[in-house]
């Protein structure tokens, strides 16, 4: 390799306006310029790409950058322009140029005006690509983003197992690979492809100090978001979804509640892609919602946050998507939430798959249901996975289980039973296998290996499988066990792991999280979450204006404000007309009718107890329903019957009663009296009518029995909805 005689921290300070390197930076470009092959594994944030773009702007000809994503591409070539006072010292060749742009490119590189090309492994296996870069004088290849390379890496793309043989065919000059994110495993898997066993190996701590990590349970998950962006104002932040379709609903809900927000996936258009990526390096929005397909190598060093409605597929993903945040050095956080209905939709993904595929794809999936099930330092268990150890006392409550530690309990009996178990199946089984051995749960495996039959077969039986999944991770992060990656993740003792089974000793276990309970509903939020503590004091005060209101008005209290509503009142404090329309069962009408004495008594509630009222009060629903219940007071005017409503809908009758009252509930009138009229007569409507009218309650049961069953409680439910339609809208 051609290297001109340079200071290297004289070039650092004119290209980049740095006066030192960060950590091994120095070292590994020297290395480069020595014609080593060279792999770095270096976390998100530690200054990768400088790794590559120095060396390549110092040496003589050409450097090969091979890059996963057109959008990465982009951003690094922009990049490289403002370093430079010419635009043609980098560029990029993929399919998103034209003839005559491609013709312009090859003319930059012939001429020696470009330092840098950047390309994506599809294009070099073009042979018109080949045959040209044969031509050139190439300085050396770099791949970036080089867990592609593995199948076990979180992204494997096949074509990036074919670089070796391109490159053979291009020229013999050194190559660097790059990863932010590699297992042990996944690590010798690319030196062996890349044929680059003899490689200098540079890799810094995975650790990110600066991080705060914490999972949720995915309840009311919408809504949390919301209000954590709210508070968090004027700060960029990246939410991770799983689909595009839910990429699209989130952006739209965050716009809908004000916040600046845009999505990015694979499936807008390159320029809308771009557009939304630029704004949001511009920070003309605040907020990117994305699937995967974002942020590899962004380099937007003040994002201040990234969220993950779904969590993703692997531990690398996690560690790669969450290491977007605090870039630059300042505080970063990183919230997941976690349900166990996300997993299943992962592992539906990947049926129909090879069969090593489904193996390794369900190992890195119950890395990550680990790694959110977790008590112990969440810290810790990232950089166990990565090969490192790390004291948890050094987290410094820079994780939820670090920040709010769960109950510690002597363990030694249960972790001798699991380490015994493991010798006794001599060591060739999964987790899962151990769990129902000692819990007793016969599977069909267990009765397959006979295991059943064992002695010690249940001897835990009085924990559940959860319990001793549990317990696993837990010896396996404390070195007693070890997942044998070339098996898929069969358990194996270690030294120390045989030593405790000869000479037990005290062991404390942290009791786990709680996963269930969570949402698990694909719907978009809806308004009136019970968060936060109920306010009685506030709810006796509601109860009695109501009252007061009702007898002024001559109406029972019940027309004004139905429960369910003044209870959502004393969590969510509306005090203005348009807030209390965010309440439940509260539309414009009922509010502008009823509100104004509400509102008022809650503004003064608030004052005077100093209330701290939730930042989501004004979160708004993304009406998903909407359609349908337009369509369904559509075919109530062309006096339909709603028992055809109700199957057009797909729904049955009660269902659509349930809609019927929640519409009129909230303040619209919906005139059903051609359905009452087909049942019952005028004199049995105007009784029960007069009934409601004075009742104390609105309650069916009392109803019944008052008329002594003599009306159906379907009946008189028609014609309630008929009564607080007339009277309270």
């Amino acid at each position: 390799m051609n290297v001109v005689n340079v200071d290297l921290k004289d070039e650092l300070k004119r290209f980049f306006g740095f006066k030192q390197f960060k950590g091994e930076q120095e070292k590994i470009i020297q290395n480069v310029f020595s014609g080593r092959n060279t792999f770095v594994i270096m976390p998100t944030g530690g200054g990768k790409s400088l790794c590559y773009q120095l060396p390549a702007l110092v040496c003589e000809g050409t450097a090969i950058i091979v890059s996963p994503l057109i959008a990465l591409m982009k951003n690094q070539v922009d990049a490289m322009r403002q370093v430079s006072d010419s635009d043609e010292i980098a560029h990029f060749l993929n399919s998103s140029l034209t003839k005559a742009d491609i013709l312009k490119v090859k003319k930059d590189i012939q001429d020696g005006k470009t330092k840098m090309l950047y390309v994506a492994p599809e294009s070099l296996t073009k042979k018109e690509n080949i045959d040209f870069l044969t031509s050139v004088n190439i300085s050396f290849f770099a791949i970036d983003e080089a867990h592609c390379i593995s199948e076990w890496g979180h992204d494997f793309r096949p074509e990036y197992r074919r670089l070796r043989e391109i490159f053979e065919k291009i020229s013999n000059v050194p190559i660097i690979a790059l990863t932010a994110t590699a297992t042990p495993k996944v690590q010798h898997d690319i030196q062996k492809n890349l044929n680059m066993l003899d490689a200098d190996v540079f890799q810094s701590s995975f650790n990110r100090d600066n991080l705060f990590y914490e999972i949720r349970p995915k309840k009311e998950v919408e809504k949390q978001i919301i209000r954590y962006i709210k508070g968090h104002t004027g700060k960029s932040g990246i939410i991770y979804c799983l689909s595009r379709k839910k990429v699209e609903e989130i952006a739209e809900l965050l716009q809908v509640n004000g916040i600046q927000a845009l999505p990015y996936h694979a499936g807008l258009d390159a320029a809308s892609r771009a557009k939304h990526q630029d704004m949001f390096l511009m920070e003309d929005v605040d907020v990117i919602v994305a699937t995967i397909a974002f942020g590899m190598g962004i380099d937007k060093p003040d994002v201040r946050y990234v969220i993950h409605h779904d969590i993703p597929k692997s531990l690398e993903s996690y560690y790669q998507e969450t290491g977007r945040a605090g870039r630059d050095g300042g505080i970063g956080e990183c919230i997941a939430f976690y349900s166990y209905k996300d997993i299943e939709k992962l592992e539906k993904f990947l049926q129909g798959k090879p069969i090593t595929e489904q193996e390794i794809g369900r190992q890195l999936l119950n890395e990550i249901v680990s790694y959110a099930e977790t008590s112990v330092c969440r810290r810790k268990f990232i950089l166990h996975y990565f090969g490192e150890t790390f004291d948890e006392k050094l987290c410094e409550e820079h994780c939820d289980n670090c920040k709010n530690p769960r109950e510690k309990r002597e363990g030694e009996e249960n972790v001798l039973q699991l380490l015994e178990a493991v010798l006794l199946l001599d060591e060739t089984q999964k987790s899962k296998h151990y769990c129902a051995y000692l819990s007793g749960n016969v599977t069909s495996d267990i009765k397959a290996y006979k295991h059943d039959q064992l002695p010690t077969f249940g001897v835990g039986k009085e924990k559940d499988e959860h319990f001793w999944n549990a317990v696993i991770r837990q010896v396996t992060l404390g070195g007693l066990l070890y997942k044998d990656v070339e098996t898929f993740g069969t358990l194996k003792l270690t030294d120390a792991g045989n030593a405790f089974i000869k000479h037990p000793t005290s062991f404390k276990l942290l009791k786990e999280h709680d996963f269930s309970g969570t949402d698990d509903d694909d719907s978009i939020i809806q308004t009136g979450g019970k968060e936060g503590v109920f306010d009685e004091l506030l709810y006796g005060q509601l109860i009695d204006l109501r009252k007061t209101i009702g007898k002024q008005m001559e109406l029972p209290p019940f027309v004004i404000f139905q429960e369910p509503s003044l209870k959502d009142m004393c969590f969510q404090y509306p005090i203005t007309l348009d807030e209390l329309t965010h309440i439940q069962g509260v539309g414009t009408g009922k509010a502008q009718r009823f509100g104004e004495p509400f509102v008022a008594l809650i503004a003064d509630y608030v004052e005077q107890h100093s209330i701290e009222r939730p930042l989501d009060m004004v979160v708004k629903s993304l009406v998903n329903k909407s359609g349908l219940k337009v369509q369904l007071i559509q075919n109530i005017d062309r006096k339909l019957p709603l028992e055809d409503i109700a199957k057009s809908q797909g729904k049955n009758f009660n269902d659509i009663l349930d809609e019927i009252e929640s519409i009129v509930a909230s303040g619209t009138r919906v005139n059903i009296n051609y359905y009452i009229n087909s049942l019952l007569d005028a004199d049995n409507q105007e009784e029960i009518f007069d009934y409601f009218n004075g009742a104390e309650t609105e309650d069916l049961i009392t109803a019944y029995h008052e008329f002594d069953g003599l009306y159906t409680e379907e009946e008189l439910r028609l014609v309630r909805i008929r009564y607080m339609s007339e009277v309270a809208n």
